[in-house]
């Protein structure tokens, strides 16, 4: 079913760029439509904050940071002192430790002793974090609380391999790398005020019709317990036969699985670079005429050589003779009528050979003379 909708929608070959994909269009499809809530909304009770925290890695094998990198001799120098080794900061070398910021992103459903991924990035002048270990890093929010910290054995996904300057191959990029569960949270997010009571589902496209499909569909299955408040957000009431935690998360998870169908803006996405045009369904065109035509002007130029007369002590003189030749072709006009899809309008540029460029100045003259009925989004 599917590849025979693909043959009718694809421009011929030559066009490929050009991609319709309106799949949803045939009333048989509507059941495959339906998407899982969890899909399109996302539950707003839950918190994300992002970590931040200045580290260092050691263990390098001669890729860290040189010796005009300060921050990273003082941290080395301070670390030291605090482990109850003096050292004199001007005569430390630290080309095998790097000072790196290190970032990661903590939710409210973490709770304390979690694992989390984080991400060290270099901000010294090392040339590579391979083979590094992270050292204990406090990560904190933007107020300056801390809230996790973060220790553990460096991964790039790539390598460093240089003999001099000139000799030298790397794979992937080394300055920035992965401490995979290298963060553990000490201090976790408290839930948000009333969240065991009511929580919000934010759409990631809003749209008034989805928001309402969404609340009918909960409604059908608890009762009148979701109230779209608009396009954005459908505030969901917790049944009191459901506030013990254990049954909250099993009602909010059935949600996340119950199935509707979203409603979508007409919509048409055109990337200029790639030549590619992408439409979405309820796209309609209103009763216009399409002329499409080329002209083209095709200039040369051939030299003509002057000899002078024999023994007349002249120059031979070279000049260009131009040629202009004009070719127009004859406009090919195509009448679309009224409510037509979009898969009538690809037929239709079909017909008289329209290239992607040229599809893609149709759709926009389409659209400054009101006929597209639909959002033009250009890249």
């Amino acid at each position: 079913m599917l590849s025979a909708i693909y043959n009718h929608l694809f421009l011929p070959a030559g066009f490929t760029a050009v991609l319709f994909f309106l799949s949803l269009w045939l009333p048989a499809a509507a059941e495959g439509a339906k998407v899982r809530i969890k899909d399109i909304c996302s539950f707003q009770d839950r918190q994300e904050v992002a970590l931040l925290g200045y580290g260092l890695v050691v263990g390098l094998d001669g890729t860290g940071d040189g010796t005009g990198t300060q921050f990273t001799s003082q941290s080395m120098a301070n670390m030291m002192e605090r482990l109850g080794v003096t050292v004199d900061q001007r005569k430390l070398k630290v080309k095998n430790v790097a000072a790196v910021m290190v970032t990661a992103r903590l939710s409210s459903q973490q709770t304390a002793g979690s694992t989390i991924d984080v991400t060290v990035s270099s901000i010294g002048d090392a040339s590579s974090l391979q083979g590094g270990t992270l050292l204990s890093t406090p990560l904190s929010t933007p107020s300056g609380v801390v809230r996790a910290t973060a220790q553990g054995a460096v991964s790039i996904g790539g390598f460093n391999v240089q003999v001099d300057e000139a000799n030298k191959i790397v794979n992937n990029y080394t300055l920035v790398g992965r401490v995979p569960g290298g963060g553990t949270v000490t201090d976790p997010l408290a839930p948000t005020p009333g969240s065991d009571r009511e929580f919000i589902l934010s759409l990631h496209d809003p749209d008034m019709t989805t928001a309402h499909r969404t609340a009918q569909v909960i409604n059908i299955k608890y009762g009148t317990v979701a109230y779209p408040t608009d396009g954005g957000a459908v505030r969901i009431v917790i049944p009191d036969s459901l506030m013990y935690p254990t049954l909250r998360s099993k009602f909010m998870s059935d949600i996340g699985h119950l199935r509707i169908v979203p409603d979508n803006v007409a919509r048409v996405v055109i990337n200029e670079r790639t030549g590619t045009i992408v439409a979405g369904e309820h796209v309609t065109i209103a009763p216009v005429a399409v002329a499409h035509g080329t002209i083209t002007v095709d200039i040369r130029s051939r030299p003509i050589i002057s000899q002078p007369q024999p023994f007349s002590e002249g120059e031979t003189v070279i000049t260009q003779e131009p040629s202009i030749t004009v070719n127009q072709e004859q406009a090919r006009v195509v009448n679309l009528k009224g409510s037509v899809y979009l898969k009538d309008v690809a037929g239709a540029l079909n017909k008289i050979g329209a290239t992607p460029r040229d599809i893609i100045a149709i759709f926009q003259a389409l659209k400054q003379a009101g006929a597209l009925r639909a959002e033009l989004v250009i890249l």
